[in-house]
């Protein structure tokens, strides 16, 4: 097995009609968490630390340069409201040397920040939306 970087990843997001669109081009920095619940089940019997594994989440941060071009980032995100409001989540797949990491996730916000030195970005924070349970592929 071969370490590697993470050069060449593909993002993929759905859009408001439910098409997926890669947006990889206008992603700058992708961060994700596949975290499960712990419960503390420790007996008063017990010198040591007892625990069991609860749900698991997928939690996404996309970042990435404006870009509105048609089937692009801000395309993608400008009506994630609309999902939002009706608890919709969106097929979010992220692919790096032939896995992929693909899941229903509710985008929560698509924010914005114009720096001094002019540049543009946005970040789009999602958790996972549907009750499966995050899996690579």
């Amino acid at each position: 097995m071969a370490k590697e970087s993470g050069l060449g990843m593909t993002v993929t997001v759905d859009d408001s009609a439910g098409s997926g669109q890669a947006i990889s081009n206008d992603v700058t920095n992708v961060q994700w968490t596949m975290p499960s619940g712990v419960q503390d089940v420790t007996g008063v019997n017990s010198s040591g630390m007892e625990r069991l594994l609860l749900l698991a989440d997928l939690q996404v941060t996309l970042n990435g340069v404006f870009n509105d071009a048609s089937s692009l980032s801000f395309q993608v995100f400008k009506n994630y409201r609309t999902l939002a409001a009706s608890q919709v989540g969106r097929t979010t797949a992220i692919a790096i040397s032939g896995q992929t990491l693909s899941d229903e996730i509710l985008y929560s916000d698509f924010g914005f920040t114009r720096a001094a030195d002019g540049s543009f970005t946005w970040t789009a924070p999602g958790s996972l939306s549907d009750g499966g349970v995050p899996a690579w592929t």
